[in-house]
């Protein structure tokens, strides 16, 4: 088995290099405005304060980081519809889109092109053998 991992760890370093995004800088976003738009789009829309305390950090800090945010259209503040006198924070489309961009590691342009060169079957095994290796690493 070890044979088999070396052979798919130099053909997984030749896939990434070949497809890894060459567009831009992978992220423009900083790592605490990053963590901010993380911290959101797992839990939903929070309070400043909550964010702060979540992110271990003061909140005009926070506050700061969620009002450079808002000025790049990322997130949006809004009324608590539960309590009216808490604003929460939230990922606007544009900032919900900035992060799924953010994380993309591989340019999916070219890797569409690629793979739809492939045979179906061909296709279908690849993705269905990338599936059953992460899915193993879970029994494991």
């Amino acid at each position: 088995m070890h044979e088999t991992a070396v052979r798919f760890e130099e053909l997984f370093q030749a896939v990434y290099l070949t497809f890894h995004r060459r567009d831009e800088k992978r992220s423009e976003l900083s790592g605490a405005s990053r963590a901010v738009l993380n911290h959101l789009a797992r839990t939903g829309p929070l309070t400043v304060g909550e964010a702060a305390l979540h992110l271990d950090r003061a909140q005009s800090v926070v506050s700061d980081i969620v009002s450079q945010l808002e000025r790049n259209g990322l997130l949006q503040r809004e009324r608590d519809p539960a309590d009216r006198r808490r604003t929460l924070v939230w990922l606007t489309p544009r900032g919900h889109d900035r992060l799924a961009r953010d994380r993309e590691v591989l340019d999916t342009t070219r890797l569409a092109t690629a793979l739809d060169a492939m045979p179906a079957d061909a296709r279908e095994a690849l993705l269905t053998g990338m599936h059953a290796l992460l899915t193993s690493k879970e029994k494991s």
